[in-house]
């Protein structure tokens, strides 16, 4: 369905990667949930068509369109595994962000080209075992001397953890000052001391791998401080909106998904002498479907309308990412009960969808935080 918010071009754009998705992604999604992980090679497949690099500048190897990035990321999530869209989605949408946002041009050029380019993978790490929606309460820290910050501590829960070659993990350089004291660097794998303690088994997106982290001891250079010290909650804040949204995009995307596939299924599966999709029950069931995904469409592309204009999506985007991650459950759910007994067995997709849909009202920010948000930004509280 083409919008107002995307050009003829974009459209254009939209089929191509839709093509290269049904050829090369979706073909290959069960293996990947059965080993865990994306292959590197598809990582450099996504580079080499410019798919990793569509929101940064053209300097760094980019296309400098945040809208043509909003359209992989939806276009990713309709290949049938949340996990796989994940992993081909974090790694420059969120990983190397804040390098873009708040490194040097150093750091870029040593750090973020090679993502783009699909030769390195990025991933984010902040949420601990004791630290999940209170950021500020982290305890991980980073400790200077000389030329280096020693940093200490643990992080959980990393999208792409296992398969990383840096991290962008967020430490207190001063832990007296709370939120105020956090910084940010860049820790490579292979440092000492800086390890995978374990790869988490999980309900849902399967392949992509998440880890849990150890830094025990790692000495990472200055240089590799991203931005200002202590600046690192804010860097971490203004990323969430982009990851919120691309959540909010990704829950849409996926949630189509699901109704076009109990769709199908529909009309395919007779009970009773006729298709059961020409029961009332089913058919008002799709339709309420089909509107709850528009409802959340049109507050996300909201979200995405003002992110583009460079405004304040606070509010914005998290009432996308709370409707969007609430709403997929909902239709993931329904698509799966359209399938009756067949939506159960494991050779139906739908069961990982439904699987897959379950992180989206929890990862990036829980849908009670979400509304904590809100009630203080609509002056509730």
């Amino acid at each position: 369905m083409e919008h107002w918010l995307f050009t003829k071009e974009h459209e254009q754009f939209r089929t191509a990667v839709r093509r290269w998705v049904e050829k090369e992604i979706a073909p290959r999604v069960e293996e990947w949930e059965r080993e865990g992980r994306v292959p590197r090679e598809m990582y450099r497949r996504a580079g080499e068509l410019g798919y990793l690099g569509l929101k940064f500048p053209e300097a760094y190897g980019g296309s400098d369109d945040l809208l043509a990035d909003a359209i992989f990321v939806e276009e990713i999530a309709r290949c049938g595994s949340g996990g796989a869209a994940a992993a081909l989605t974090a790694t420059t949408g969120i990983g190397a962000t804040p390098i873009w946002r708040f490194g040097n041009e150093e750091q870029k050029r040593r750090y973020l080209v090679p993502a783009i380019r699909g030769e390195k993978i990025a991933a984010l790490g902040v949420t601990e075992p004791d630290a999940g929606s209170d950021v500020a309460s982290m305890r991980t820290v980073a400790r200077r001397e000389g030329d280096h910050y020693v940093l200490t501590g643990s992080k959980m829960f990393i999208t792409g953890g296992a398969s990383a070659d840096y991290v962008c993990v967020a430490a207190k350089t001063d832990p007296s000052a709370g939120h105020r004291g956090v910084s940010m660097f860049i820790v490579e794998a292979g440092m000492p001391g800086f390890s995978v303690g374990r790869t988490l088994r999980k309900l849902g997106w399967r392949a992509s791998d998440t880890a849990e982290l150890i830094l025990d001891g790692v000495q990472v250079p200055a240089e590799n401080l991203v931005g200002e010290e202590n600046q690192g909650f804010r860097y971490i804040m203004i990323n969430f909106q982009w990851e919120r949204i691309m959540l909010a995009l990704s829950s849409v995307a996926a949630a189509e998904k699901a109704l076009e596939d109990a769709l199908r299924y529909s009309r395919e599966r007779t009970q009773f002498g006729r298709p059961i999709g020409t029961f009332q029950a089913l058919r008002h069931k799709m339709v309420d479907m089909a509107v709850d995904i528009e409802k959340a469409r049109s507050l996300t592309y909201r979200a995405l309308y003002l992110y583009a204009r460079g405004e304040d999506v606070t509010v914005a985007a998290s009432m996308a990412k709370a409707y969007a991650g609430e709403m997929v459950n909902r239709v993931t759910d329904a698509a799966l009960q359209i399938h009756g007994g067949n939506g159960y067995m494991m050779e139906y997709p739908v069961q990982r969808y439904w699987r897959d849909a379950r992180i989206m009202s929890i990862g990036g920010g829980t849908t009670q935080i979400m509304y904590e948000i809100l009630t203080k930004r609509l002056g509730i509280v």
